[in-house]
């Protein structure tokens, strides 16, 4: 039996998402973080589509790392001997990285679904509960919800708000 001190679950798929994601420079600020998205989030302006398109409100990014981190200290303990104090003494920093990367996870995915509740209540004639029914019984990508609360609910009519002066005739 092999002695693990996380479960990783499957190590394959864990090295295939990381190998998408972006490799960072060292940063002393967030010094936990290796990788970033593999594209640039579009500002808050933009449309839902294109933000779903971009995958803005995707799974976070942060679970896999979380996960490889995990992964590293699992080969970190068979180098200690299957000691846990050599394992606490020598990757200190790394379990640090560890548990900011879970940290970093939960507050991304809690503002995640938060704006997504926002955005699709405001883009489409839904309430709040209606897009917790719609959320909890599709089955499908976030694309495919979009399309199908565009069909169901239909799209809000938004007055054009003009700012400053009005024109002169």
């Amino acid at each position: 039996m092999i002695q693990r001190v996380f479960t990783v679950g499957n190590e394959e798929l864990i090295l295939r998402e990381i190998a998408k994601l972006q490799p960072l420079n060292y940063n002393r600020f967030r010094w936990w973080r290796k990788f970033d998205q593999p594209k640039k989030p579009l500002p808050n302006k933009s449309p839902l589509l294109d933000k779903i398109q971009n995958g803005d409100l995707e799974f976070s990014h942060y679970w896999w790392q979380a996960k490889f981190s995990e992964l590293e200290l699992n080969k970190a303990y068979v180098d200690c001997d299957f000691e846990m104090q050599k394992l606490l003494e020598k990757h200190a920093v790394d379990l640090a990285r560890r548990k900011r990367l879970w940290e970093d996870f939960e507050r991304d995915e809690k503002d995640k679904l938060i704006s997504l509740r926002k955005q699709f209540s405001k883009e489409f004639r839904m309430t709040e509960e209606d897009y917790e029914n719609e959320i909890i019984e599709f089955g499908g990508s976030l694309e495919e919800l979009y399309h199908h609360c565009t069909i169901v609910y239909g799209k809000k009519l938004h007055s054009l708000k003009q700012r400053g002066r009005p024109a002169k005739i």
